[in-house]
């Protein structure tokens, strides 16, 4: 058992795997202020994204050239990213970004903690 929202509040890592099932896993994010958590794109992983902490901007769309939709998110905001939707949330505030997401299918290996982007990117996660 977990409360979500203290732990999403009180992660301090770009990314913590929390939990991973064989269909379903939970992670939670904190972005820094002027960063994002990158454009990407899981051509058969729903996700669900929720704001914690923080504001920012959305983007989804079609391809990474077509991010139709572009709308603020902030504090309780939830979003919704179909599989084969390229995505990004970017942190437009001054305090950390406190996200929370679940995953179906999983998509990180079981027990993934990434510090920074940085080191998200340079393992290829």
């Amino acid at each position: 058992m977990i409360n979500i929202n203290e732990a999403t509040v009180q992660n301090n890592n770009y990314r913590t795997a929390l939990w991973t099932g064989p269909h379903l896993q939970l992670t939670v994010m904190s972005i820094p202020p002027g960063e994002d958590i990158g454009l990407e794109m899981h051509s058969d992983t729903d996700q669900f994204l929720r704001i914690e902490e923080g504001q920012g901007i959305v983007q989804m769309g079609p391809s990474r050239r077509n991010l139709d939709l572009r709308q603020p998110v902030f504090n309780d905001t939830a979003v919704f990213v179909p599989a084969g939707t390229w995505h990004n949330i970017t942190n437009v505030g001054r305090t950390p970004l406190k996200i929370y997401t679940i995953y179906a299918p999983p998509h990180h290996p079981h027990g993934t903690v990434h510090a920074t982007k940085a080191i998200a990117e340079a393992m290829g996660d």
